[in-house]
């Protein structure tokens, strides 16, 4: 007696992810970062970067995050007479807590990206072996969870990655 039945594909949403086309820890990037802290007093965050050139410091209000990021950025850039572009203003929270919360976030943000792309490469390249070796596209899309659309797709080399 033969079944039909779809297979749930729950692996498939990774792909609608763009791939790392570089080893992040491999870029270098000619910008300067100054660090700063926040503060959220009553309605607003005081933003203040200090160790900038001349050992001056530079304050900014504003009502939220984002716009105190802004804000603290354009001052900085300003001061130093740079492009927006070429500075970096690292805005972390002046308590240590939130510090740290926000930066295990970014953390593991980082590491699932870096997990989802080595579940990317290893799904191209079982797929391509398994094609290689004459299983169906159904077949390999059965045993990879993927739809068969999607194990066609893996037979294409991704962007700067090697076939």
């Amino acid at each position: 007696m033969r079944h039909e039945r779809e297979a749930p594909m729950p692996f498939d949403a990774i792909f609608d992810q763009p791939d790392i086309t570089a080893d992040p820890d491999d870029l270098t990037f000619e910008l300067t970062t100054y660090p700063a802290t926040a503060v959220h007093t009553g309605s607003a965050w005081n933003v203040s970067v200090h160790d900038l050139p001349g050992k001056h410091s530079l304050q900014a209000q504003a009502g939220t995050w984002l716009e105190a990021e802004d804000e603290i950025q354009e001052l900085v850039a300003k001061y130093l007479e740079a492009d927006r572009t070429s500075i970096v203003v690292s805005v972390e929270p002046a308590d240590p807590e939130a510090r740290a919360a926000l930066r295990a976030l970014t953390s593991a943000r980082i590491t699932r990206a870096k997990a989802e792309q080595a579940e990317r490469d290893a799904a191209r390249h079982a797929s391509r072996l398994l094609l290689g070796q004459g299983w169906t596209t159904g077949d390999v899309g059965a045993v990879l969870r993927l739809p068969e659309a999607r194990v066609v797709q893996l037979t294409v080399p991704a962007p700067g990655k090697a076939t």
